[in-house]
């Protein structure tokens, strides 16, 4: 499965979002979640902040394990899940897109994507993307090859430092695999010495590169020379699970159907760009410990 890349949707924003873009648009007013030092430097790379943006999907999920998994497969991706779990952020990322776009947004920094749970229906999950749309003061295209504003997960620091170093975000990308591992993975011997559990290993290899390729083909897909930023999140879900159902083999008890994990992975797509600045010389930083003492 590959993941489909966002489609021009008609505009599906609630009216008072509408209202509230328009207003800012017109008083040329602007709310960010950039933090002091990363305004000052998006302002020195050109930037102007237009406003805060969001996009929302609530999304019903209705997980099952396989009911044809093979005698001797470990366990296999759920490739309906994965494409709606996909698909919920695209909607979200879409509308996140479309609130730029009315603001005339060059493009959106900062961008992180949060996945809620609500109490009021256990398979229902809501999924928000958040950025800060900017656009260039010197009216520089900046948009994607769609003419939509281009989406980046880099906070204002590193979008700085990216542009001094003559490259461009064109876009925040992604990937995901949604994964079953039947019980019988995780099953452990009593008498078991320590050891490898190989087909566990297998399963959530096999999860972490198919969300890799699909990030990997996203970017191709914009004409990216490389990704930069890249994280990877992994998600245990417990869809479907009966409640005290457990299957005891040995002194290892494994859920009865198993485990679901989804490995989502994102990132920000980048090209070469000219650059009139010199490029920044890098800094070390020495990290500290949990005491804050200094290694």
């Amino acid at each position: 499965m590959r993941a489909t890349p966002m489609t021009n949707r008609p505009t599906d924003l609630p009216q008072h979002a509408l209202e509230r873009l328009g207003g800012m648009r017109k008083a040329h007013f602007f709310t960010s979640d950039l933090s002091v030092n990363e305004f000052l430097l998006v302002k020195q790379a050109g930037f102007d902040p237009l406003g805060l943006v969001m996009g929302s999907s609530i999304y019903n999920i209705a997980a099952r394990p396989p009911q044809d998994l093979g005698q001797f497969e470990p366990g296999r991706e759920l490739v309906e899940i994965t494409g709606a779990l996909y698909h919920a952020r695209e909607l979200a990322m879409a509308r996140l897109e479309e609130e730029a776009d009315q603001l005339g947004a060059d493009g959106i920094i900062g961008v992180r994507l949060e996945v809620n749970m609500h109490a009021w229906g256990q398979n229902i999950m809501e999924f928000v993307a958040i950025g800060t749309a900017v656009k260039h003061a010197g009216g520089e295209a900046f948009r994607n090859a769609k003419g939509k504003p281009f989406q980046s997960g880099l906070s204002g620091q590193d979008f700085w430092t990216l542009l001094r170093s003559g490259y461009r975000p064109v876009g925040f990308v992604m990937g995901n695999a949604v994964y079953f591992v039947r019980p019988e993975a995780l099953y452990v011997p009593d008498d078991a010495r320590n050891g490898e559990l190989s087909p566990y290993t297998h399963c959530l290899y096999d999860a972490r590169e198919l969300a890799m390729e699909r990030l990997q083909a996203e970017a191709e897909d914009l004409g990216a020379m490389g990704i930069v930023g890249v994280e990877i999140e992994e998600k245990q879900h417990t869809w479907g699970v009966r409640p005290g159902s457990v299957v005891a083999r040995g002194g290892n008890s494994a859920k009865l159907y198993g485990e679901t994990i989804e490995f989502f992975v994102f990132g920000t797509a980048v090209v070469p760009a000219q650059s009139k600045e010199p490029a920044p010389v890098p800094t070390m930083v020495i990290p500290a410990n949990d005491a804050g003492e200094k290694r």
